[in-house]
């Protein structure tokens, strides 16, 4: 098993969370075109968890402090949504698909930079510990429970995919 976080503050999972992304990220880059969409698929499985975790949880925290910062971080969760699903209609040799991987990727570090500079000091200040610490706590329980999901979903595709197949083949002979 990977690195294991033992911490329950929800500041500090997410940043983990922005750190492997960007991580991600990197990795895309250096990437040739052959691994692009592996690493492109890690994104998205990442994002995806991070950002639903947030909306369920976090974000409506944050909320009741500051609904406009809520509301306009899940505005710009919409538009990565958008970008990721423009990026799957492509193969990573359509000329258009690093583009929009740069897109995504200025987008995602935006959306970063305005919470950790603004949103999770204001949430560090306003929200009290004990709920900080409940919130991280729903948090991490949440992550893992859609991790799995993600995993396992990925999983029998992959099984059920294969079976025409050699059934195909047996038909053939």
């Amino acid at each position: 098993m990977a690195m294991q976080t033992t911490t329950t503050n929800p500041v500090e999972l997410l940043k983990a969370d922005h750190q492997k992304v960007k991580g991600l990220f990197s990795q895309f880059e250096s990437a040739g075109e052959d691994k692009k969409a592996d690493i492109f698929k890690q994104i998205v499985t990442e994002l995806q968890v991070h950002t639903k975790v947030e909306e369920e949880i976090f974000y409506p925290a944050v909320k009741k402090m500051d609904s406009d910062m809520a509301l306009e971080a899940e505005e710009e969760h919409n538009i990565v949504d958008w970008i990721i699903a423009q990026m799957k209609k492509l193969s990573p040799s359509d000329e258009n698909y690093d583009a929009k991987f740069t897109t995504l990727k200025e987008n995602v570090e935006h959306h970063i930079e305005e919470e950790e500079k603004e949103m999770f000091p204001e949430a560090q200040q306003k929200l009290p510990a004990k709920q900080m610490d409940e919130l991280g706590k729903k948090m991490m329980a949440r992550k893992e429970a859609l991790m799995k999901r993600t995993t396992a979903s990925t999983a029998p595709r992959s099984r059920a995919a294969a079976k025409p197949r050699s059934r195909a083949k047996a038909a053939s002979r």
